[in-house]
């Protein structure tokens, strides 16, 4: 799967469980971090929890390497880093403070809505 079908799949897995603002940022003419940001919010660490388990569940069971996960215990902001695509889930507060859109301003950005 290339990277953008899978930034495209998480982004679906995180709206399965619920995520708020879903968007999909290109950074591939911006940075080599990765090739896209995958960034939704959820409004409790409860739902943050969820919906990181949902998308780590799913994409081993797709058979899809995740290289490192952080923030899991605190769950303010959980990363699930696959190299390629990088899954942001914030609590909206703590999107606001670390403000990755403005960060990076010039990415291309996807919006992703619930079908």
């Amino acid at each position: 799967m290339d990277s953008k079908k899978l930034a495209q799949f998480i982004a679906r897995l995180s709206l399965e469980k619920k995520a708020e603002d879903v968007i999909i940022m290109d950074m591939r003419e911006l940075t080599n971090i990765s090739d896209f940001f995958v960034v939704c919010s959820g409004d409790s660490n409860v739902q943050i929890k969820a919906i990181s388990d949902y998308v780590f569940d799913e994409l081993k069971n797709n058979k899809v390497k995740i290289w490192h996960v952080e923030g899991k215990s605190a769950a303010n902001w959980v990363l699930l880093d696959l190299v390629d695509v990088v899954l942001h889930i914030f609590k909206p507060e703590t999107r606001e403070f670390y403000g990755l859109e403005k960060l990076w301003g010039d990415a291309k950005i996807e919006r992703m809505e619930d079908q």
